[in-house]
């Protein structure tokens, strides 16, 4: 069995976080690497459907995805995460739950600014928080606490996704993963 990881991306909404991490999944399934993709949407919506969106709300789904994301990591799987994870606070208590158990844990931030990701704006979240029919986007009128110091930082603005997808694999190889 392999050795596993987690591989946390985070970023704004529309910062290339899945996009990314659906095209790490396939670089490192086509080499025979064991790796599920826990989108922060679809675990939010099996596990945490009934949270909303208030800080307390918001760590808890990450406790939730961070917990999963160490479980398949400690088991030889390379589980790629791509999750908004808005406070530093939260995405450092998952890296804590990794350490403990000795389980290689990677922050990747996708470092698109807010105006790169609302204009790509994937879900319609920044026409609708501009139309005033939504509050609490996170990058806008709800905080996101930018990674100080986190393993990679990647600007999906001036690279493709295949060039980031490799640089995220490049941190893999560095460290031994793959």
């Amino acid at each position: 069995m392999g050795r596993g990881a987690t591989v946390w991306l985070t970023g704004l909404p529309s910062s290339g976080k899945t996009t990314v991490a659906e095209a790490l999944a396939a670089r490192l399934r086509a080499t025979q690497h064991r790796v599920e993709v826990l989108d922060g949407d679809e675990i939010r919506i099996a596990f945490s459907d009934s949270l909303g969106f208030s800080r307390t709300d918001r760590n808890t789904n990450v406790q939730r995805i961070g917990l999963v994301a160490e479980i398949l990591a400690r088991n030889g799987i390379i589980a790629v995460v791509p999750v908004i994870a808005p406070y530093a606070d939260s995405r450092a208590a998952v890296r804590e739950r990794h350490a403990k158990s000795g389980t290689a844990y990677f922050e990747v931030h996708v470092a698109t600014p807010v105006e790169v990701c609302s204009v790509r704006d994937v879900k319609g979240l920044y026409a609708r928080q501009a139309a005033g029919d939504l509050t609490g986007l996170t990058g806008v009128d709800d905080p996101y606490e930018r990674p100080t110091a986190p393993d990679l930082r990647i600007n999906t603005q001036r690279q493709t996704i295949a060039q980031s997808a490799y640089a995220v694999h490049q941190l893999l190889a560095e460290r031994r993963i793959v």
